[in-house]
């Protein structure tokens, strides 16, 4: 009888001491959420030449993907191709930037970059600028990207970072720390021209 005891004694305190796999860790790493302003049907701005804002979105949006998956980067983009947005029947702008919306506020641990282009009846005016949403981190980052922006392509710039329009839905509606980037103007013959070539997108791309 003893012997069982010490039998079953022994078992119950193996039980107790099974090691147990430790719990898988927490993933904290940041989703970049890269938005290609405009799209398809909705070209956005259009340079005198014809130049598509959302064509030039879309080149350096891809060229920011790459980038950030090259250094181990988390990504999504809003859209990789215009196959969503070709037609008109059926489309509404409201419900592609709810679309987005959506998507962008499941990303886990994300930060928005929305890629766009300026325009301006006055074909002088030039430069990048950033303008940051209203959720928290979202000032620092934006004037983080456009002080870099202005140091490595374009010294001359005296734009500044600015909050952003809340009649802007996009950027009032997102939950995480979110940037609009307006890479330049089409409007000006000379940025336009930079803003088509491939070399240049990659520059921004890198900095942003």
């Amino acid at each position: 009888a003893l012997m069982l005891v010490a039998a079953l004694a022994i078992g119950i305190t193996s039980a107790i001491f099974i090691p147990r796999a430790a719990p898988a860790a927490a993933d904290n790493r940041v989703t970049l959420v890269i938005d290609a302003g405009h799209g398809g049907i909705d070209g956005g701005a259009v340079s005198a030449a014809g130049v598509k804002e959302s064509e030039i979105n879309l080149a350096i949006a891809r060229r920011l993907n790459s980038l950030a998956e090259l250094y181990g980067v988390r990504t999504h983009m809003t859209r990789v191709d215009d196959s969503s947005k070709s037609a008109a029947e059926g489309y509404s702008e409201h419900e592609d930037l709810v679309r987005r919306v959506e998507e962008i506020n499941s990303a886990p641990n994300g930060i928005l970059i929305s890629i766009h282009q300026n325009c301006y009846p006055d074909r002088k005016p030039s430069g990048a600028q950033v303008l940051y949403a209203a959720s928290t981190g979202s000032d620092t980052l934006g004037a983080l990207m456009h002080d870099n922006l202005v140091a490595y392509l374009d010294p001359q710039n005296r734009r500044v970072a600015a909050p952003i329009s809340d009649k802007i839905y996009l950027m009032r509606e997102v939950k995480c720390p979110a940037v609009l980037v307006e890479c330049g103007f089409l409007s000006n013959e000379s940025e336009c021209a930079k803003l088509k070539d491939g070399g240049y997108q990659t520059k921004l791309a890198a900095v942003i």
